[in-house]
């Protein structure tokens, strides 16, 4: 969460209410609940692993929990946030699905980023090298990588359809051409980030 201009953020800012209550699941360094914080005056906690992450955190002034996502957020109630952000961490617990639940059980609604899989750059990198892609988004080698669990916009979306998961809103992101132009279009190959603002239905 270093980059204070990246366009994810600024769509999830627009999607958090004024004065509302935030968990943030991997934090980071902070930067977007400091940034909630100070353009919608938001209540918000965030939860980290990494003690250098933490120390960042602190010295923005975020309230910080160390507490590994893995093992899930048992302690915290029913409903006890307006709204839980993860941002680009789905792919790296072990189980996104049960994480995905504890999300909505914790949180009225819930906000989800993660790296679209399926982008067309992906694909090619595989077609035509045959080894495990390595982009600006997914920049780790394959034994070296914190990803466990890679999937597209459509894994994703048919994952929400079998837990009645209901999408409020949907948005990808792309940095270059022609992604810019069709991601709207095709987002499952033309999305790099695809951002989710999601409730659990009525009748679930």
């Amino acid at each position: 969460m270093n980059d204070t201009n990246r366009v994810d953020l600024d769509i999830i800012q627009s999607w958090v209410a004024p004065h509302s209550r935030i968990l943030d699941l991997g934090c980071g360094d902070g930067t977007l609940l400091k940034r909630l914080m100070e353009r919608k005056n938001i209540k918000g906690y965030g939860l980290e692993i990494d003690e250098d992450q933490i120390t960042q955190c602190i010295s923005r002034g975020v309230n910080v929990i160390e507490q590994d996502l893995n093992s899930g957020l048992s302690n915290f109630k029913d409903n006890s946030f307006d709204t839980v952000i993860m941002t680009q961490a789905l792919q790296v617990v072990r189980r996104p699905d049960l994480v995905l639940d504890e999300m909505l059980r914790v949180g009225k609604e819930c906000i989800v980023t993660f790296p679209n899989f399926g982008n067309w750059h992906a694909r090619l990198y595989l077609t035509l090298r045959g080894r495990m892609p390595v982009t600006k988004q997914l920049a780790y080698q394959w034994y070296d990588t914190p990803n466990i669990h890679f999937c597209t916009v459509k894994d994703f979306e048919v994952l929400c359809q079998e837990k009645s998961i209901v999408v409020n809103a949907r948005k990808v992101v792309a940095t270059r051409f022609p992604d810019i132009v069709m991601k709207d279009i095709n987002p499952n190959i033309f999305g790099e980030t695809a951002i989710y603002y999601l409730r659990q239905a009525d009748d679930a």
